[in-house]
């Protein structure tokens, strides 16, 4: 699907009788781009992001908003009051950035050494805001109220959702949307599916401990943890398809290890760790309890202490059926049946929304920003940007789609 040109304003009229006057696409183009760029110029990391919230406010307030927070330290959120009674919707953004270092030749980039907005969270915060914004302004045509708010801490484990579910954040909301920018998928269109688009991500760590150090001439007369290690991680790598139905998705990755020192000495002690993920909830406890045991078997097999931990992350995000319906309802009447873009599987990636959905009905939206080679890079690539003039379109979109998800609850 073709954007509009730099010098095009996109056309704001809807069914749900949003009509905007000429030069609001334009005003809030330059909003969401200034937003945008002010964050993605100085990130922070999850719950650290102070000046981050500041920001939000502030903008937010400027343009008429009473804004209630923090929750969850550094969390926001609006209330959009309709003039027509109806439920509470709610649409949410993360805030935090990843660190790593931004390597784009742009204006733009991060000012903070190390830490860089790379997965989109900037775009994510600029685009709630444009839904707060766009909705204050035709509260005339809401039958309800939607609920705008910003969360930290999507990146960590634990992550910011279940801190801002504790403060009340989804308090009197009857459903939630979330939406997350996508390199993959072409500027101007929109990702949808039913079910579970993502995976959930839980972390292991695996400590093999020998109890004293061996010789590497004499190591039939020692313990050791290295070779145990590896006997536990290729029992795990073939526990996918053999514990879980292999029709569902699931991964494990070990990525990181650490042992001895020295080249000649059998070390005490060796650690290694990764991520494990699921699309079906059911499997997480699958694979954390035969990880454990696999591992405790096979160490203590071998005359090792074996302890494992776990860091609990995202279950899967699961899309409410109905709300895929609304979105592809709107996108279809506002952009055309090309605009969407349907999704072939999920991604083994996890998004930390998928807390309130084990609440309330609720969706992701896949949000096209590749427009060039340089908006193609992966996120979390250090190179990673986006076609910002997708940036209005979107906010509007979701707009309509929550003005109609508020009439069909």
């Amino acid at each position: 699907m073709a954007l509009p040109s730099a010098n095009e304003a996109p056309t704001l009229d809807t069914p749900d009788g949003f009509h905007a006057d000429p030069k609001e696409p334009e005003r809030l183009a330059r909003l969401l781009v200034r937003v945008r760029r002010h964050l993605h110029r100085n990130p922070e990391i999850g719950l650290r992001e102070f000046k981050t919230s500041r920001f939000i406010r502030e903008v937010l307030e400027t343009h008429g908003l009473n804004v209630v927070g923090p929750l969850a330290e550094t969390g926001l959120y609006v209330d959009i009051k309709g003039y027509h009674p109806g439920p509470m919707v709610a649409y949410r953004a993360d805030i935090d950035a990843l660190p790593i270092q931004d390597q784009k030749q742009v204006p733009y980039a991060s000012r903070t050494r190390g830490v860089a907005h790379l997965c989109g969270h900037d775009a994510h915060t600029a685009l709630a805001i444009g839904v707060a914004v766009f909705l204050e302004n035709h509260r005339d045509q809401l039958h309800g109220t939607v609920r705008v708010f910003f969360q930290p801490n999507e990146e960590g484990i634990p992550s910011g959702a279940p801190l801002m579910i504790r403060d009340g954040v989804l308090e009197g909301v009857s459903a939630v949307m979330a939406s997350h920018v996508d390199p993959t998928i072409e500027a101007g269109r929109y990702g949808l599916m039913k079910g579970a688009v993502t995976a959930s991500v839980d972390r292991f760590r695996i400590r093999v401990n020998a109890g004293s150090t061996g010789h590497s001439a004499r190591p039939h007369q020692a313990t050791d943890p290295i070779w145990i290690a590896t006997q536990i991680m290729s029992d795990m790598y073939q526990m996918l398809g053999r514990i879980s139905d292999p029709r569902k998705p699931a991964v494990i990755a070990i990525c990181r290890m650490q042992a001895g020192e020295a080249y000649n000495v059998i070390p005490e002690e060796a650690e290694f760790g990764g991520t494990f993920r699921c699309t079906d909830n059911a499997d997480r406890e699958v694979f954390k309890s035969r990880i454990e045991q696999t591992a405790k078997y096979v160490g203590e097999g071998h005359g090792a202490r074996v302890d494992v931990d776990f860091d609990l992350g995202s279950p899967p995000v699961v899309n409410d059926g109905s709300m895929v319906d609304v979105l592809r309802d709107v996108i279809v009447e506002e952009h055309g049946p090309d605009a969407v873009f349907n999704i072939p599987v999920p991604s083994m990636g996890a998004e930390d929304f998928a807390h309130y959905l084990t609440h309330i009905p609720g969706m992701l939206l896949r949000v096209g920003t590749c427009g060039s080679p340089e908006t193609a890079y992966v996120l979390h690539d250090s190179r990673f940007d986006i076609e910002e003039r997708v940036l209005a379109p979107t906010a509007v979109l979701i707009s309509q789609a929550l003005a109609r998800l508020l009439r069909s609850l």
